[in-house]
């Protein structure tokens, strides 16, 4: 029987699944990322030249706009939000941290050393706390109060990769309170490797000291900046994943919910793994996890002929 440890790892496995399940038009459900990308087919940066500091400036002033953050010097670009925790890991050099769990699989990588706490209720001495809200994979929103009391105490690194639109925490970001922000799920381009952390002036600074001159390219610059301007476009979006979304609803109405973002649901059932197996009999690739074989988490399909697909396997094997 084919191992599912790589699926458990990550999602977007498409070409192993292929390997291990067989070919077919596979539908990616794995990831949790809009299946509707930001149109780019007109945006033709210049490859011959490097980034000028006003474009990398531009770039974060439209970010800092989107965001809610009056002041864009605190808004910081990233290639990608996950190199970001690993260089916050150096920045912040905590000597307690403590990672919520369950999570993504992330936080606990930049701070290997830290320590898992299943809940914020008891963060024991730590003297950092790194979670996600909404969190992954179950998209529960932690209430801004308490993390902002949190930060009184500790330092506190949140993850809201699935917060978009809303302006979330990124206002109220300083030091003892960091924010991070995913470009490719809401705008569903995570080829382009962009996103941002919005701190307080001194964590900023060594962020842009250890990133150099040229943190991101011109693609996302230039995708960036449109993308972020547009504010038509992301509201288009939202009523997308909102109607897609209680699509998908339906089609599960005969699993279990443990819990949902935008972006994605988080099923129960009492072998997770046959049933993740069973859909990709049907080449349809979602996410199972190793640390409990009980959930399932599927992403928004991309349009009618998918959803009906997923909908038939579905109901194939609960009959």
């Amino acid at each position: 029987m084919t191992s599912l440890a790589e699926f458990c790892a990550h999602g977007g496995r498409v070409a192993a699944a292929a390997r291990a399940f067989g070919g077919g038009e596979w539908i990616d459900l794995s990831t949790g990322i809009a299946p509707w990308a930001y149109p780019v087919d007109t945006l033709y940066p210049d490859l011959t030249k490097l980034p000028e500091p006003d474009e990398l400036a531009a770039l974060e002033m439209a970010a800092a706009q989107a965001f809610g953050v009056a002041d864009p010097a605190r808004v910081v670009a990233v290639p990608g939000t996950d190199l970001a925790l690993r260089l916050l890991a150096v920045v912040l050099a905590a000597k307690r941290p403590a990672v919520v769990r369950p999570g993504y699989a992330g936080h606990a990588a930049a701070w290997g050393g830290g320590r898992s706490v299943v809940a914020l209720a008891d963060p024991g001495d730590a003297d950092l706390l790194v979670l996600a809200s909404p969190a992954n994979p179950d998209g529960r929103v932690t209430p801004p109060a308490r993390l902002r009391a949190l930060a009184e105490r500790m330092t506190v690194v949140v993850d809201e990769a699935y917060a978009d639109p809303a302006p979330g925490l990124c206002g109220e970001a300083s030091d003892r309170l960091i924010v991070l922000r995913s470009f490719g799920k809401f705008y569903g381009l995570p080829g382009v490797r962009l996103g941002f952390v919005i701190a307080g002036a001194r964590v900023a600074g060594a962020l842009r000291h250890l990133l150099g001159d040229w943190p991101v390219s011109m693609p996302a610059i230039a995708i960036g900046i449109a993308a972020y301007r547009d504010a038509a476009w992301r509201g288009e979006q939202v009523e997308r994943i909102e109607t897609v979304g209680s699509l998908l609803d339906l089609a599960l109405s005969r699993c279990e919910r443990i819990g949902a973002a935008p972006l994605f649901r988080l099923i129960g059932t009492p072998d997770a793994h046959a049933l993740f197996r069973h859909l990709c009999n049907h080449a349809i690739l979602t996410r199972p996890f190793a640390d409990d074989r009980r959930r399932l988490r599927i992403g928004l399909p991309p349009d009618g002929a998918a959803l009906a697909r997923l909908t038939h396997a579905l109901a194939e094997y609960f009959r």
